[in-house]
């Protein structure tokens, strides 16, 4: 069998592992920030019916952009967005691809604060861009005056922000974007995959896109809309930056299955974003009672909890896994996330928890 490095693969490429998560067949799944509540079956016929609709006419190419499913989303969100605000792909993965594409590339930079999700370097990477990773505080905070002197000191093309923040949870401060946008030469990406799970209060950036040409905020219907097999993610922007996107995007993208199924999700939009609460309880207790334990734990506004287990976090990983609980190690030394789900499985984790407590010991 011809091995990876007999081909002539990119050097940049060499010695890589592509990226994921471990998808283990395990009693419980906390380790990508899925939704953990089914999709309701008022709207699995929904969109079952929405999608019988397409199947006759699958010998035609679908809406190459998307037009009715980008004015649900503008509904959506507000905010006084139109269609010629969003842009929709196959997850925010591919859109922020999309945008590296356009304001990226061979010669430019994109710059993001770490620990943050870790697929926009690999973004920047497959898009030829040069990877800035810049700091963040001891605490993973992040303020403006720390923002802007990384930015003033590499000038990037792009600048990421996460916010909530993966995977650390947190939202952003609004002063710390707003800086950002006055002293970055490009682009500013604020990545709000998690937006809707944020606690009451926190502001979005899709606040300031008004006044901010060079504002993208992107979002997903993976997290809070439990839509993650459907793979739809979207950007709001200013028009132009929707043109710019449509420069690079690759023909009739979004299916028209993929279409008709968001379509579908998005008009019963209620009874899938009725777990959010559900899951934001979950999330909060899984803070108090950790804390409540002696581990440190990262503020969060996601559907995820990042903590403290010192020592070796490979090895309170695996004690979690043998107890059935599969958690995420993000690399962070000392530290695990886990994703915050049905009331059930927290029983699980804490639980499972106890068994780590009992090895440290």
């Amino acid at each position: 069998m011809t091995t990876l490095d007999e081909l002539p693969i990119r050097d940049d490429l060499r010695g890589l592992r592509p990226y994921g998560a471990p998808q283990l067949d395990v009693p419980v799944r906390l380790n990508t920030n899925e939704n953990s509540y089914p999709v309701p079956e008022p709207v699995v016929d929904a969109i079952a019916k929405a999608l019988a609709a397409e199947l006759r006419d699958l010998n035609r190419y679908p809406d190459r952009d998307a037009v009715a499913l980008r004015a649900d989303l503008a509904a959506y969100l507000g905010h006084g967005l139109t269609v010629d605000h969003l842009w929709a792909a196959n997850g925010s993965n591919e859109i922020q691809q999309q945008l590296l594409q356009a304001f990226g590339g061979p010669g430019r930079t994109a710059l993001g604060f770490t620990p943050a999700y870790s697929m926009h370097p690999l973004l920047a990477l497959g898009t030829g861009t040069g990877w800035i990773p810049a700091a963040r505080g001891a605490d993973f905070g992040l303020t403006a005056a720390d923002a802007v002197a990384q930015v003033r000191a590499h000038r990037p093309d792009v600048v990421f922000l996460c916010s909530p923040n993966n995977p650390t949870g947190t939202a952003l401060d609004p002063a710390v974007v707003a800086a950002v946008l006055d002293e970055a030469p490009g682009m500013v990406i604020v990545d709000e995959a998690y937006a809707e799970f944020a606690r009451p209060g926190t502001v979005s950036a899709l606040a300031v896109l008004p006044d901010h040409p060079r504002l993208v905020v992107t979002r997903t219907m993976s997290k809070a809309f439990g839509f993650a097999g459907g793979r739809l993610g979207y950007l709001a922007a200013d028009p132009a930056v929707v043109r710019a996107v449509q420069l690079v995007r690759l023909p009739y993208h979004l299916s028209a299955l993929t279409q008709a199924a968001a379509r579908a999700a998005l008009a019963h939009r209620d009874a899938l974003l009725g777990t959010v609460a559900a899951i934001m309880e979950q999330r909060d207790r899984i803070v108090a009672e950790l804390r409540g334990r002696g581990h440190r734990v990262a503020d969060s506004d996601a559907n995820f909890v990042l903590f403290e287990v010192g020592g070796d976090q490979a090895a309170a990983w695996r004690t979690l896994l043998d107890a059935g609980v599969l958690v995420r190690d993000v690399g962070l030394p000392g530290w695990l996330r886990v994703t915050a789900g049905t009331p059930a499985e927290t029983d699980a984790f804490l639980a499972a928890m106890e068994k780590v407590r009992e090895r440290e010991e």
